[in-house]
Order: C-alpha cells, then structure tokens, then sequence
C-alpha cells in the first residue's frame, strides 16, 4: 500500500498512458548549448530512470529570433535532429517519455532581432523588440509548428508549446504588451487568435497520437493581465485545437511578485489551477513549489489537478520518484528553492546546477563510484561541508566518522532554518540526518576533535567552519550588542535595532527582527503581504490596494560600509525579493558609513573619508553582522604536525556562509578520494 495513491496512478491519455502523474517540467539549464549530448542524454536519462512519468526539456527555440539569447539551442538541422535523437533513445532506454518544450522568447529575447506583438522593450532585456507584420506573425506560427514536427522525427513523444510567463504567445494574450489593431490586437478574440492558430498548426504537423502540452497563464501577476474569463476562454479554445494536457504557468518574469523562491509558501498556487478543474475535459497539470511527495499527493487528493508539475525538485534528486514508490521519502534531496545554482546560474549564462545536489547537470563529470581502496576517513564539522563530503564518501564505502562540537548536525543550516522565509532547511537539516542513517557515517556529537584523536584515519577533511569577523568598533562589547548567532538562536533584541553589515546575513537577520509570523507558513496571510488576489475578481491577480504586509515588529536601520546599493551582492534572482520585503516593513538602509562608536544610546556613524555628517542611529540593540572569518585552528595544528588535510567549506573561505560552494566542495573532493 503506497502513501501516494494519487501521485503514483497511471493517467491514460487514449493514445499513451503516463505511469504516473509527474511532470518533470521545463528547466533551462544550459547543456543543450554546450553540445555535449552524451552529457545532455545522461542528464535527462537519470531523471526518466528515476521514475517520472514524463521529462519536459528545457526551452527550445523555433527560430533564431525566438531564442532567448542569441545561439539558444533548438532543432533547426538535420543534425540538430540527430542530436536529439540521441537524448530521446536514452530517455526511452530507461524507461521515460520525454517531450520538448518550444519556446519562443519574444520581447523577452536577449538578442537585437528580438520580435514582439508591439514594439514595447521589456523591463528585463536591453533590446526593443521589431513589432510583427502579417507576414511575420504567419512566419513565427510556422516555425513553432515545423519544430514540433522536427521534435516528432527526433524521437520525442510530445511538444510543450510555452504559452506562459510573459514569452511571445502571452505577449499576444495582454493589452500591455499587444497594441495591435489589427485581427491580432483589439477584443480578446483577436489577442487570442495567435495560440489558437499556433495549436491548430501543431497539432496538425504531429498527428493525433503525440502529446501536445500548453503552458497558459492562469494568473499574469501583471498589471493588465488576463482575467480569469479570458483564462477560461483560452483554455477551452486550445482544448478545442487539440491540446492534450494543460500546464499551469503563473506570473511573468517582469512580475514584483515572487512566484517559487524559498519564502513562497509551498502549494501557493495550486488553488488557481484547481479553478480551472471541471472547465476542460483534458487532464491538467499543477505547479510551482510542490517539492516533496506528500504536498504533490495532497495536491491532487484535494483536487486541484490531474497532474503534478516539478521542475527543480528534479535538479535536486533524479531519483524522486523512485524513492516515493520506495516509501523512503527522508532520503529525497530536497529543493529548498534557493534558486543560488539553477535560476542565478542561468541568468549568468552558466550551466545550472543545485546547491542540494552538485552533480545536477554535472553527472558525467561529478562520478560516485565505489572506491578501489576503502578508507578510514575522519571529518571534522557537520556544516553542509562536511555533511557532503561525509555522505558522498560512506557513498563509496569509505568508513567515515564525522565529528561536530555541537550537540546537533548542520551547522550554519540551524542559523538559517530560523529566518522567516527560510523554513526549508529544516528539512534540509532533516535529508542530512537520514543519509548519514542510510550510509554509515559514524557521528560523534558534542565532540571537539584534536590533532591527537585523528592520527588513525587514512584522510582528514576539515571542514570547521568559520567565525563572526570582528568589525572593531570602540563600544562593541557594550551589553547592548548582540551577534547574528545569538539572535538567530533567540537572544531577545529591543523594539530600535541597528543591525551592522548589509550581506546576506545582515538581511537574514532583519527578516527575523521585522516578522512576528512567518508569512511563509501562512498562504493567505503570504498573498495579502504581496497584494495577490483571485483572478476571477481581479484582473492578472493583481489586488488595486496592492502588498498589505503585517506591520513590522521592530523598527530596523540596515547599514553597510560600502557605498553602493544595500543587497546589490545578493542572489540574481531573489535579491530584488529580500529588498522588497524588508522595504514592505519600513526597514531603513544606509550605505557608505563609518562605524565610529557604540554606546547605551546606539550606533554612531559618519561618512565619507573625511568622516563627515556624524550622526545617532538610535538602538536598544546593534547587531553585528560584519562577516565571517575562516576557523583553521585544527587544520593548521595537523598541518604542523606533518599531516595532509584536505580544508573545505568556510574553514578554506568565508564567503556569506555560502553552502552553495560548500556542498560542492565536500562532494567533488569525496568523489576523488
């Protein structure tokens, strides 16, 4: 008897029958551009492997101009048909269907011959786009058709036409972005009459007997947006053309409103979609953080759909699935959707990965394989360092024994578990805790290992982690001064909080210090925060009054040295998120200071060289968050001793805490080992 009873039922489609109701969905990470298609194969092969029902690929372009960046892979050549080839017969090889998405950028693409319904420049790419003329429209609906055709030849079982979150299709949907006149522009039929079109053409490119995924948008999160009228108009027109499921997309790029970074609670939107249940006789697929087996099952036991969509869990673990037919659901990696390795990768045009998971993407480089000579190994801090490479060499049979002077394993992850909006990690901290269960670390807790205790090991892997760096401020050990480890452990602050350094730690800590209650945990308290409302009452979501954050529990002044933008250095795709939130709660920011002292009254700071405008920040407590240093002690005692050690994670660099790195490195160098 499985716990998933939904989540792991065939879905019969007449013509094909899925195994079971996962999507794997569609996720740009850059490997189809580097031409490696062995790398490419093997990555989506693991994940058909691991159980899902049916793979979607990343975005791929109909044209040149459709790309989202100039060189953007699609199937243009017979060769490009020959190397999609490759991929389809390995997915299939083990066991999977796999269907490739057809995306086509729009205005959104990063090229100069960019092409729109208008020409309006989208906020997220320098480039004005060329506005369509008849000939053109008729040109773009053709290729979209002809690269469905060309995806039939190359093996794949099905297309996803991306008809969501702000590209060319829905560009077409939106009075905001389509100004046209003409039968394209105007009343909703006219905008509508290009997906329309655009299903009728595939559909009759591929035949019936090959799955055809639409992407709409059930919820634009734009001003101008669709109202749900028009949502249910499209989707039955579309069902009408041919599609065989629908996919839920929600928000556009160019939305203010965060849609499946970690502080979304998760499910947030499963209840649009579930609107659309009862509307359209073809299956639908739900989306956006569903991470873990039991909120995909209570997705579907509540009705919302037919069909889950993960895509990011997927980075996480290939192997998802399989472990949720297993009924071993702790030792799933999971998202914690921090967007670090996979969104920031690819919007910096590098290949995306996972913090959870390093070999994802990276499986033909990052081999775990049994060891030829098992050894003894010791390491030394269960931060996410050590927990990585401890894991990954009991993996290989090593026999390891990991030891932490703390009473728990994590390290830093117990820091971070306890930020609102970052509740996650617990199950993070959770993950780790099995695998060490699963593998055979020996774990000794409460534990500060000496150079003396370690002289029986074969390999020491130090991964001690770091210090709070001392900002060295006349007054900082007055008692009005708090450390960010004391804070995020529960030291009580006052109701006037200067918190010193603006890093990602210093925003941490002020998200703690201005919330009461999580609104992560709280949907309905999280959608008014950022002024969600139902479609079905509001056009594109979006509520006139706009975000009603709860008031802020403190009043809190965030302040750096640096003179640039507070937050400039945080994530690529999430920054924006932090800074609007602490901007929600009134937090004050103040760049390019000089800390000049602390005393009962508060922080005082100047500016400038010439320290110039000195001024009071009032405080009942200064919180220090003024970076970190790497803890070398026990790495540099066995160096003296004659010892090789190998030093990962902060204890090598203190960088933000960053477990990104940390993971990596732990992982690789217990690869090598």
């Amino acid at each position: 008897m499985t716990a998933y009873p939904h989540l792991l039922a065939p879905l019969d489609l007449g013509f094909t029958t899925l195994k079971n109701r996962v999507l794997m969905g569609s996720m740009h990470t850059g490997l189809e551009e580097t031409k490696d298609w062995n790398r490419v194969a093997t990555f989506y092969a693991d994940r058909a492997r691991g159980g899902v029902a049916l793979v979607v690929t990343g975005g791929m372009a109909p044209n040149k101009e459709g790309g989202v960046f100039p060189g953007a892979a699609g199937l243009f050549t017979d060769q490009d048909i020959a190397n999609h080839r490759i991929v389809t017969d390995r997915v299939h090889d083990n066991g999977g269907k796999i269907a490739m998405q057809i995306l086509h950028a729009g205005r959104y693409a990063y090229g100069p011959d960019c092409v729109a319904p208008s020409a309006i420049k989208s906020p997220i790419s320098p480039f004005p786009p060329k506005e369509l003329d008849e000939d053109g429209i008729e040109k773009q609906i053709a290729d979209i058709a002809t690269a469905a055709a060309r995806a039939r030849e190359a093996g794949y079982d099905g297309v996803e036409v991306m008809g969501s979150e702000g590209y060319f299709i829905n560009q077409f949907l939106v009075t905001h972005t389509n100004k046209r006149t003409d039968r394209w522009g105007g009343a909703y039929e006219n905008r509508m009459r290009l997906p329309v079109e655009v299903i009728k053409r595939v559909r009759a490119a591929v035949g019936d007997d090959f799955i055809l995924i639409y992407r709409l948008s059930m919820i634009d999160l734009i001003p101008g947006g669709s109202t749900w009228e028009e949502v249910v108009q499209l989707a039955k027109a579309v069902e009408q053309a041919g599609v065989t499921i629908l996919n839920t997309g929600i928000g556009w790029h160019e939305a203010r409103i965060p849609t499946i970074a970690t502080s979304v609670p998760r499910r947030a939107f499963t209840w649009v979609t579930k609107k659309l249940m009862g509307e359209v006789q073809i299956p639908i697929i739900t989306s956006n953080r569903i991470n873990m087996p039991e909120v995909a099952e209570s997705v579907l036991a509540d009705g919302c759909a037919d069909m889950v969509s993960m895509a990011r869990p997927f980075l996480a673990d290939a192997d998802f699935v399989a472990k949720a037919q297993a009924g071993t659901p702790e030792l799933i990696a999971p998202c914690i959707a921090c967007n670090q390795a996979c969104l920031d990768h690819t919007f910096q045009m590098k290949i995306s990965s996972c913090l959870v998971n390093p070999r994802a993407c990276h499986e033909t480089e990052i081999v775990i394989e049994p060891a030829e000579t098992p050894k003894r190994i010791a390491v030394i801090g269960a931060g996410p360092a050590g927990l990585s490479a401890a894991i990954t060499a009991a993996e290989r049979g090593h026999d390891v024994t990991l030891y932490d002077k703390a009473d728990q394993i994590g390290g830093q992850l117990n820091l971070a578990k306890q930020v609102p909006g970052k509740e996650e990690f617990w199950g993070l901290v959770d993950y780790f805790r099995a695998k060490l269960d699963e593998t055979g670390v020996t774990v000794q807790l409460n534990h500060e290992a000496t150079a003396d205790d370690l002289d029986p090991y074969d390999e020491i892997i130090v991964a001690t982690g770091v210090l709070p760096r001392d900002p060295q401020i006349p007054g900082q050990d007055h008692e009005n001064v708090a450390s960010y480890i004391e804070i995020l452990r529960g030291r009580e602050a006052g109701q006037q909080v200067a918190i010193v350094g603006a890093g990602g730690i210093g925003f941490d800590v002020a998200e703690t210090l201005v919330t009461d209650d999580s609104p992560t945990e709280d949907l309905d308290a999280w959608l008014e925060e950022w002024g969600v409302g139902d479609p079905e009452n509001v056009r594109g979501g979006l509520r006139p009054e706009g975000p009603q954050p709860d008031e802020a529990a403190r009043k809190v002044t965030l302040i750096q040295r640096k003179s640039e933008k507070l937050g400039k250095r945080l994530g690529k795709t999430t920054g924006w998120i932090h800074r609007a939130a602490l901007k929600m709660k009134d937090v004050e920011m103040i760049g390019g200071v000089n800390y000049e002292r602390i005393d009962g009254e508060g922080l005082h700071i100047s500016f400038g060289e010439t320290r110039e405008k000195p001024q009071l920040i009032p405080a009942d407590t200064i919180v220090l968050c003024a970076g970190q240093v790497p803890l070398r002690t026990l790495a540099d005692t066995l160096e003296a001793k004659g010892r090789k050690v190998h030093v990962i994670g902060g204890a090598d660099v203190a960088a933000e805490l960053d477990a990104k790195r940390a993971i990596d490195q732990g992982t690789r160098l217990a690869a090598e080992l």
